[in-house]
């Protein structure tokens, strides 16, 4: 039986779903949350910013050297991303599933793709740039069915 996860994602929520090729009924494996807060320091101390203080430039000489700046959204999105790969790269490398379907929002699926190992990148059989978070039961069923219709 060749079964396929489906994952469908944004920047705060992602569940996985089972998915037999033989009758398409959609089973959930893992609901994820991802916690977040504008008040939440998830670097132990960083600046939320992006900006790196004072330093030495490459002349070496003592100045002000700022990182490019990258919003914290961005940066906590790239942490939910990583942690839904490595759920991903699991289920393939522990034969869970044999293929891989990502519906996520264009951002997601941009952080997620590249964070996936070789074993996994390889079972991804389809992308669908889509946010399907807020459907649930026979609506999320109908419409996971209709952006995979391809991958039958």
């Amino acid at each position: 039986m060749e079964t396929t996860y489906v994952l469908i994602a944004d920047a705060h929520r992602a569940r996985c779903f089972a998915r037999d090729a033989a009758n398409h009924p959609l089973v959930e494996q893992a609901d994820f949350i991802f916690p977040h807060s504008h008040l939440t320091n998830w670097d132990h101390g960083a600046d939320l910013t992006g900006a790196a203080g004072k330093g030495h430039g490459r002349t070496g000489h003592a100045g002000t050297q700022f990182e490019p700046h990258t919003e914290a959204p961005d940066k906590q999105r790239h942490l939910f991303a990583l942690q839904l790969a490595e759920y991903l790269n699991a289920a393939v490398a522990e034969r869970r599933c044999k293929h891989l379907a990502l519906i996520t929002t264009s951002p997601m699926l941009g952080d997620i793709k590249p964070l996936l190992n070789v074993a996994a990148a390889n079972a991804l059989r389809q992308t669908v740039v889509k946010d399907l978070t807020h459907f649930t039961g026979p609506e999320l069923a109908e419409r996971v069915a209709q952006a995979l219709a391809k991958l039958d």
